[in-house]
């Protein structure tokens, strides 16, 4: 390995004008020399071709056509890259400074794993911060018992992925979890304590515009955990947690949909399953449970205690 391994980094683009700017800025602005960029745009009718092309020269490869959606755009760049390491950043997100420098140490100083990531930060469209997502030094069990991990702070050996695979097209939302699972299985992860990308959070995100549609892809993947030889022994162990992290999953998003009886139902059901996974969110079952009640004090409450949990 050379002292400043080829860095590829891919960015899906479809109608997010508004963000993509500072999305690629982001990567063209890194302090780290080598790097190749690669930009997936599936079509779009807004701005976001014109900023694409303004930027043309410092890229890599580039496309703008009609695709089935997301993981479709990330798997064309990923079948172009030719890092030793690689990412991808959402139109919508962006990196820190330096966030790739520190990557690639981290890739360098353990060579043994297969993914290494860092904290992420939730911020709204006018950058104010909503929240800061840290993590721990999780590994298998944890992916599969839906310890979700921010990816856009996600870096990955681009020969790794090779073997285990690109994303699996069929899924929308949890195609990166996926395919973290995929990627540990073979390799292990490493967790950085720094902070090393900002995600908006919007109107048209997906957290928001598809949360009711979290739960069934959660379903999904605990049914190909159960399917798969490579993790049926770590599954048969972690089984009631496993179950239970779907279900809260699918009501941490339920929730945020506003669909507050199904909600509960469903943090009702990791509860009974696993009360030590639910137990962190014990305020959000609360409001899922006395939401439909319209108590603005209690949303108020909500609101407030939200914020202090997650800063």
């Amino acid at each position: 390995m050379t002292d400043t391994p080829l860095v590829s980094i891919v960015t899906p683009s479809f109608n997010q004008a508004r963000f993509l700017e500072q999305t690629m800025r982001s990567v063209l602005d890194q302090d780290y020399p080598n790097i190749e960029y690669l930009v997936a745009d599936g079509g779009s009718a807004d701005e976001s071709v014109e900023l694409i092309k303004k930027y043309s020269k410092r890229l890599k490869w580039w496309v703008s056509e009609n695709d089935s959606g997301q993981a479709e755009a990330i798997n064309k760049g990923f079948t172009r890259a030719k890092g030793e390491f690689i990412a991808w950043i959402n139109s919508d997100d962006y990196y820190m400074p330096g966030a790739i420098s520190e990557a690639v140490k981290a890739l360098s100083e353990h060579p043994e794993v297969g993914i290494v990531f860092g904290n992420v930060r939730v911020v709204d469209e006018s950058e104010n911060v909503l929240n800061q997502l840290s993590y721990g030094d999780w590994g298998l069990s944890d992916l599969m018992s839906f310890h979700i991990i921010g990816q856009p702070a996600v870096f990955m050996r681009r020969a790794v992925l090779e073997k285990v695979g690109h994303l699996d097209q069929s899924f929308h939302l949890l195609l990166d979890h996926q395919l973290w699972i995929r990627l540990v299985s073979e390799s292990g992860m490493q967790y950085i304590p720094s902070l090393w990308a900002s995600a908006h959070y919007h109107q048209d995100c997906k957290n928001l515009a598809m949360a009711a549609n979290f739960g069934s892809e959660a379903r999904r993947i605990v049914q190909w955990m159960q399917s798969g030889v490579q993790y049926r022994s770590l599954f048969q162990q972690h089984r009631r947690q496993i179950l239970a992290g779907a279900e809260r999953l699918n009501a941490f998003y339920l929730l945020d949909a506003k669909e507050y009886p199904a909600a509960f139902r469903a943090y009702w059901k990791a509860f009974w399953l696993n009360p030590a996974t639910v137990l962190p969110e014990w305020y959000r079952m609360v409001y899922a449970f006395f939401a439909p009640l319209g108590l603005d004090g209690l949303r108020k409450w909500f609101l407030k205690r939200r914020r202090n949990k997650l800063n």
